[in-house]
């Protein structure tokens, strides 16, 4: 589920990205945005925050179909700020966010979700009074009747679920509750999934399980978009990234290219 975001968000919901370089050789990540003209999400000169207080400045980003990009950056980048926007959860400012065919720029988040979009947010992401099966029913709570046929896909994607599906959700552990949140998205089958810190507070064997799941999500053709705070294992495995700096673009290249390259080291690690 999904709270309105207040002004506080602006400071208190940027996590850190655990930004790390990698070894391997140099390489040079693009400081230019490369716009492309069939992606399935694309973000156009995007300025958004909470309130009257501004956070992020022109950002441009996209995901083309099947794709798998994350967003990497600093404490108070505007990572999460640019998720919460594409799902109509912020101030907007300027700009335009485009799904598919539909400028979904000023969109409520609840119009946005028939549109084949998803989001999963990083905190109070599941009804904790209610079942694992009621959560995951809820996901599909704009149709007439619970689709079967994704629920047995959620269930096979995470057998623990179908486990516990009696057991009460705020009962869970923190990496089941993250499934749960993912599973109850993905019960209307979207085209593109984002996820805000999907590893954040999961214990550090349970990382490795969350981020194969991600992956076994997009292999099955599910777009996913990405604030991550373990910024090394997300560009490692993730097709392109974005770096954030105070709200705005600052590199977008391959995960690789970005993991490996010399000023992307020397900005975020002091050398």
């Amino acid at each position: 589920m999904t709270d309105e975001p207040t002004a506080a968000d602006a400071t208190a919901d940027e996590s850190s990205s655990g930004f790390q370089p990698d070894g391997g050789a140099a390489t040079s990540a693009a400081t230019e945005v490369t716009l492309y003209e069939d992606s399935i999400l694309s973000v156009r000169d995007l300025d958004a925050g909470y309130g009257d207080l501004q956070i992020l400045t022109d950002v441009d980003m996209d995901v083309n179909d099947e794709e798998y990009v994350t967003i990497v950056g600093p404490n108070g980048a505007g990572k999460s700020t640019v998720m919460k926007s594409v799902f109509g959860l912020t101030s907007h400012m300027g700009g335009t966010v485009q799904f598919g065919t539909n400028d979904i720029t000023t969109m409520r988040p609840e119009d946005i979700i028939h549109l084949g979009l998803g989001y999963v947010p990083q905190n109070d992401n599941v009804f904790g009074t209610l079942t694992v099966r009621e959560n995951l029913e809820m996901g599909a709570y704009i149709l007439e009747d619970v689709p079967q046929d994704s629920l047995n896909e959620v269930f096979e994607r995470f057998p623990i679920l179908e486990e516990r599906q009696d057991q009460k959700a705020g009962t869970l552990s923190g990496g089941q509750q993250q499934m749960l949140a993912m599973g109850r998205a993905l019960m209307l089958d979207p085209e593109l999934l984002l996820l805000d810190e999907p590893s954040a507070g999961l214990a550090p064997d349970l990382v490795a399980e969350m981020f194969d799941k991600i992956d076994e999500i997009n292999d099955a053709g599910t777009a996913v978009l990405m604030v991550e705070q373990n910024a090394k294992e997300a560009l490692r495995r993730c097709d392109r990234g974005y770096v954030l700096v105070d709200g705005k673009n600052r590199y977008e290249d391959e995960g690789t290219t970005l993991l490996n390259d010399p000023q992307v080291r020397q900005d975020f690690l002091g050398g």
